[in-house]
């Protein structure tokens, strides 16, 4: 029987971010049944939003063989020459990665011109995590041009029917990244060659560090862990917004006189590199504000990490508090205090990583799969 065929579109190898590592491990999942084609951008954002090199080269393990660089995300012109392709495909069905409302101009074009196909936004969040005036106008306005969507968190579905009224939605959790473990490093060489003692206990803060990842509070935590767990070490690691946003960060170790607790990596962390960081940790801790989900956890279940999080957006839907980490309070120095004291002294990381292990088909590509099958298969409202 032939295969039914889907476009599948968004940022691809060598695209930065987790959104492109997700798109390139969905694209995968689906060829497993579909025919897919990969259509991704020429252009992505202008310097004016993105001042910093979006692509990285140093890993093809996320590289997507044939992948269509189409779209020029800033031209007009290039949307209708692109929907144009992809029409002359005759899908069965588009996929659209939904992060942010500057493709809003663009992605509206192109479902208009394509609206005679099923089209499937997969919403990494609704809404930006740092608002902006019209966000929710384009948002809106985008959005409803989809037939269907799959959203990953319980807050993104109330969000989706906020702005559209009786959404035909299915809401899934976010599949684990695992993709990373390249050489299959053990903790003990990742800790050389990070020149970490293996005695400490180590804790990791990873990714793109933004006002709403609440690293603040972890830091204003850390003077309180280091008097119960001496051992202690903190591992902060990503890209700061700016030179004034890391000097603040590094004026608060120094204010809380922590800095030999804590390690600070700053810069884009390319592929290839992220794996000793997180085989040398023993937790991984995300003291978020706000969220809608975080690709962080399932990177951390990819290694078989349990993680530490608060209980904001889709966090704790995917960390079953006790069992794979813990969910504490958000903006609360003393309950992360407390959830990294209780972690190492009761000993909970064999229990909590043996945890991690069992979940793993509930975080698997295939439930993805299984939800876009039901939504092209089934009838629309």
């Amino acid at each position: 029987m032939e295969k039914k065929k889907i476009v599948l579109i968004g940022p691809v190898y060598p695209y930065k971010s987790g959104i492109s590592h997700y798109t390139g491990l969905l694209y995968r999942a689906l060829c497993k049944k579909y025919d897919v084609t990969m259509v991704s951008y020429k252009f992505q954002y202008p310097r004016l939003l993105y001042k910093k090199e979006q692509r990285d080269y140093s890993n093809d393990n996320f590289k997507i063989e044939n992948t269509n660089y189409w779209i020029h995300t800033a031209n007009p012109f290039n949307w209708m020459q692109t929907a144009q392709k992809i029409k002359r495909l005759h899908p069965d069905m588009i996929i659209i990665q939904w992060w942010h409302p500057y493709f809003a101009p663009c992605y509206w074009w192109m479902c208009r011109l394509l609206k005679q196909t099923k089209i499937l936004f997969v919403c990494h969040n609704v809404f930006p995590h740092e608002r902006f005036p019209m966000d929710r106008f384009l948002t809106k306005t985008v959005l409803r041009q989809g037939n269907c969507y799959i959203v990953q968190s319980k807050s993104d579905a109330e969000d989706l029917q906020k702005i559209i009224e009786k959404p035909v939605l299915k809401q899934t959790v976010h599949p684990t990244y695992n993709a990373f473990k390249i050489e299959n490093l053990s903790r003990e060489e990742a800790r050389k060659r990070l020149y970490i003692d293996d005695k400490k206990n180590v804790l990791l803060f990873f990714g793109f560090i933004r006002e709403y990842k609440g690293l603040c509070y972890l830091l204003k935590a850390m003077p309180e862990v280091t008097k119960r767990i001496e051992s202690a070490l903190l591992l902060v690691v990503g890209d700061f917004a700016g030179a004034e946003e890391k000097q603040r960060y590094m004026d608060m170790i120094q204010e809380y006189g922590i800095q030999e607790n804590v390690k600070v990596y700053d810069g884009y962390i390319p592929d290839k590199e992220v794996e000793k960081f997180f085989a040398a940790c023993n937790v991984v801790v995300l003291p978020y504000i706000s969220a809608t989900q975080s690709g962080i956890v399932q990177i951390a279940y990819g290694f078989e990490k349990p993680v530490i999080v608060t209980n904001v957006g889709g966090l704790p839907d995917v960390v079953e508090d006790g069992k794979t980490g813990y969910v504490v309070e958000a903006g609360k120095p003393a309950a992360l205090a407390d959830a990294i004291t209780n972690y190492f002294r009761q000993s909970m990381e064999k229990q909590f990583t043996e945890n991690v292990r069992k979940e793993a088909y509930r975080f698997s590509w295939d439930r993805m799969v299984e939800a876009i099958d039901e939504l092209l298969d089934g009838e629309l409202a």
